[in-house]
């Protein structure tokens, strides 16, 4: 065979080879996002033109576009001219607020994801009901976020929401949190109607039982001595207003007597508008700061989930979300069960009512903004999927009201990414970008350290290494909004 046959001969094998698949391109399950900003919500400045090498569910590598090697075949994204920050949390949600089997995972899930949220902290539900998504998206059987949950409220008698576990005793208390730790809940919830009795074994029992309590602070509780007792989340500012009150030991006593039994509604909102008249009148900032010193020394940790506040505690006429766009996502006969608590929150209200409300407001994210100065850490959250509430689309409002509050754009991302990952111990695997932690990523089209409303440009979202471009997400909104429109 002379050398022109054994060539020919070679180039025929190496044609079979290629028939049999022996030399297609070099496959690689690695993902690349090249000449990004990334911010890595340490606080540090953005990174311009990196490279992020995500493999499986991990990131493999970051570093300068110059520096950083794309294995062939990688699945490559140019992100010129983008930003990229962590996965967001939101640490204030209700999974199963719309209901099972397919509220959660056709309405609220979806909505999560979309706008870019791959961490919950679920604040009150079934342990049963909240187990089974839980484990389908850690068995990757089930797209969403990471579910952090509480299981049911403990709470007086009567409850004020189900699912509660009744405690009206110590020894109910203690016998409470030991059956939820045996549950293998990831904190205890406390509610509002809570006896001081209850309210301090529950905080004796969870030390004992090394789970930490979040939730309210109990109308009959200050939040000095929630702080005081080891309270690890206070939520939705409760207590805090009246802990800052002058008169806060008159008004307690006021806050729990009853008017006449034949009391006219009409008197017994004008008694109710009084009281909070005189709760803003008498703020104390010196005693404000005492509080607030107390919770920065006792890393008392906020979630004032400003959107349920807004839209719902203390809404009016001009933030009810009812006829908003966004509202084509929610599913029609939840939309019916947030409309009649609407119309109980508008109802034989007067304009003095309603300016009341938004005074209330007001004060409250000065107040989140004199505790930011106090060194007061925060997480945000929005009570999702409460009326007025909407999955994912308010986390983002809670951002932009927290900056409104007086935190920094930095300050407000790091509430969704950095902060939650360090109060559930998982800073050494989530809530920043870092070699070696996980991929929770956003990529964004605009700064939000410019503009917090840049958050919202989302571009694509990686959820636990999986890509979910802009087309994905877009299917995800397509199709939340057909579940919704046939429920």
């Amino acid at each position: 065979m002379n050398r022109r046959q054994f060539a020919a001969l070679l180039s025929l094998v190496f044609a079979a080879f290629c028939v049999l698949g022996a030399c297609k391109k070099p496959r690689t399950s690695v993902l690349a996002i090249a000449h990004v900003t990334v911010i890595d919500m340490t606080g540090a400045p953005p990174a311009p033109d990196q490279t992020v090498l995500v493999d499986k569910a991990k990131i493999i590598a970051l570093g300068s576009s110059d520096s950083i090697a794309i294995p062939s075949g990688a699945k490559t994204i140019d992100a010129h001219g983008k930003f990229l920050i962590p996965g967001l949390n939101d640490m204030h949600v209700h999974v199963t607020g719309a209901g099972e089997p397919n509220g959660s995972r056709k309405f609220i899930l979806p909505l999560l994801v979309a706008n870019g949220i791959t961490t919950v902290r679920d604040m009150g539900g079934s342990v049963e009901l909240l187990k089974g998504p839980r484990e389908e998206i850690a068995g990757e059987k089930l797209l969403g976020p990471q579910i952090f949950f509480t299981g049911p409220y403990l709470d007086g008698n009567p409850p004020a929401y189900q699912p509660s576990i009744t405690v009206k005793t110590a020894d109910e208390a203690r016998n409470a949190v030991d059956l939820l730790a045996s549950e293998r809940v990831d904190f205890i919830k406390t509610q509002s109607r809570l006896d001081r009795d209850a309210y301090f074994a529950i905080a004796e029992e969870s030390k004992k039982k090394g789970i930490r309590f979040v939730g309210h602070v109990p109308d009959r509780v200050s939040a000095l001595e929630a702080s005081q007792s080891g309270q690890a989340s206070i939520e939705h500012l409760t207590g805090i207003l009246l802990s800052c009150s002058s008169e806060e030991k008159r008004l307690r006593e006021e806050q729990f007597a009853s008017g006449p039994l034949d009391e006219a509604p009409e008197r017994a909102l004008a008694r109710s508008r009084a009281w909070q008249q005189r709760l803003l009148d008498s703020y104390s900032p010196k005693k404000a700061a005492s509080l607030f010193r107390v919770f920065a020394a006792n890393n008392t940790w906020q979630v004032p989930t400003f959107p349920i506040l807004v839209h719902f505690g203390f809404m009016t006429p001009r933030t009810d979300l009812s006829q908003d766009r966004l509202m084509q996502f929610v599913p029609q006969n939840e939309r019916a069960l947030w409309a009649q608590g609407i119309r109980e929150r508008l109802e034989n209200r007067s304009e003095a009512d309603f300016a009341l409300r938004e005074e209330i407001v007001k004060r409250s994210l000065a107040i989140a903004g004199e505790m930011r100065k106090a060194g007061v850490r925060f997480m945000a959250g929005t009570d999702t999927a409460a009326p007025n509430v909407l999955p994912g689309f308010s986390l983002h409002e809670d951002l932009a009201l927290l900056v409104q509050a007086g935190l920094r754009p930095m300050e407000a991302l790091q509430s969704a990414t950095r902060n939650p990952a360090e109060f559930l111990g998982h800073l050494d695997s989530q809530g920043t970008i870092a070699a070696g932690k996980t991929a929770d990523l956003v990529l964004l089209d605009a700064n939000p350290l410019d503009e917090i409303h840049n958050a919202e440009k989302i571009r694509a979202v990686v959820v636990r290494g999986k890509l979910l471009d802009r087309a994905a997400l877009d299917q995800f909104l397509d199709d939340a909004e057909k579940f919704a429109n046939a429920n």
